[in-house]
């Protein structure tokens, strides 16, 4: 579960990490007022959207009196906005935060994740700040120190310091980073987050060190301990087809391409995407179904996909161990004749029942294009994709 900056931004003040000043405001008119009390000479007027990139699209910008700080939020509240993370779908702009610009001597990069590779979460930090970590870290992994801890015994500051100070000449600056490192690991266990990132951490003119940008993604599966966490929510900004699949209890995830997919078992959804790319093709999402999916699960999983109108075909990958291919089958055959818009559907099932699924998919009369293989499968998709989205283009 992703937060806007302004909320991760209230959650670094509750642990004693300093933030530049500034105020959260969901009404234009109340802009004059926001850029006043910061009694400066100008502001920073940033838009509160849950997607990375806002800067190098437009999202972040400079206000230098009160009137502008007012016209600048005016061109972002109730507008869309979009960047190049969010894959040209815009999202409504709520809420812009106005803080405090502050004259900047050094910025860095801070943050916390978990590293699957070694089981352990990991502190990152580079005196590189505002860079995109991942570019990074494969381009110049030594610009990156790691510190590895457990989640059972967080890291003190001294142990932080420890591994940071050769980066530094001043070991006040790398005691004041060692702490806010050390409040960062005990906000990351405590709250159960998969992602904490400062970027940029910032030393002023002054030496003050201040977080101007935060972003923090919680473990959806640990919410249930965390009611103020979960209250943080913002429903409107989670991807539509995402809401409405997890009401249905299915596992959905939008992607670019134009072949949908619907699969039980993540294993085999994350395999047929790999034999989409296989076959040249792109996969539109990730739709896994379950084990024991019924009929109106599968019948809801087929409009969800076809919300997304760049599908020119679907592909249907079953195998029946608990889940039954005539159950399938039957969803497949209700919402085909349920939905009004018609693309290419390709099956393949394998499993329980399975003679009996595929002779009601050959009795229903429908254009289903059946397959054994999974190779035929995926190769037959991407085929009538293609030449969908070569007859939509004409």
């Amino acid at each position: 579960m992703k937060i806007h900056e302004y909320q991760a931004s209230q959650l670094l003040v509750q642990y004693q990490i300093p933030v530049a000043r500034g105020e959260v405001i969901f009404e234009a008119k109340r802009a004059r007022d926001a850029f006043q009390q910061l009694a400066g000479l100008s502001c920073m007027v940033k838009v509160q959207v849950l997607m990375g990139g806002r800067g190098k699209a437009g999202g972040v910008r400079r206000a230098v009196s009160a009137d502008e700080a007012e016209k600048l939020t005016t061109t972002f509240i109730g507008r869309p906005f979009s960047t190049y993370q969010s894959e040209d779908r815009p999202t409504v702009v709520k809420a812009v935060m106005i803080t405090e610009e502050v004259k900047i001597k050094e910025e860095y990069y801070l943050g916390i994740v978990v590293d699957r590779s070694n089981s352990a979460p990991v502190i990152l930090f580079s005196r590189e700040g505002g860079i995109e970590i991942e570019e990074a870290a494969s381009s110049r992994p030594e610009a990156i120190e790691r510190v590895y801890f457990s989640p059972s015994q967080l890291p003190t500051q001294e142990m932080i310091q420890s591994r940071i100070a050769k980066r530094f000449s001043d070991q006040e600056i790398s005691s004041q980073i060692a702490a806010v490192a050390s409040k960062l690991a005990r906000l990351f266990v405590e709250k159960d987050a998969s992602i904490c990132e400062i970027n940029p951490l910032v030393l002023t003119d002054q030496g003050r060190l201040l977080a101007l940008d935060a972003k923090i993604v919680f473990d959806d599966n640990a919410l249930f301990r965390h009611e103020d966490v979960r209250a943080l929510k913002d429903p409107e900004e989670e991807d539509e087809r995402e809401r409405k699949a997890k009401a249905f209890g299915l596992s959905y995830v939008s992607m670019n391409g134009n072949v949908g997919c619907l699969v039980n078992g993540a294993g085999l959804a994350m395999a047929t995407m790999d034999m989409i790319k296989l076959a040249g093709g792109e996969p539109a999402n990730f739709l896994d179904v379950g084990g024991g999916a019924t009929t109106e699960q599968v019948r809801e999983g087929f409009k969800i996909i076809l919300q997304d109108l760049r599908v020119g075909a679907i592909l249907v990958n079953i195998f029946g161990g608990i889940m039954k291919c005539d159950v399938i089958a039957e969803g497949v055959i209700q919402a085909l004749r349920d939905i009004k818009r018609q693309v290419a559907l390709v099956v393949r099932l394998e499993g329980t029942r399975v003679e009996e699924g595929r002779q009601l998919l050959k009795e229903s009369r429908l254009p289903i294009i059946s397959c054994s293989t999974i190779e035929e499968a995926a190769r037959k998709a991407v085929q009538e994709a293609d030449r969908a989205s070569h007859v939509h283009s004409h």
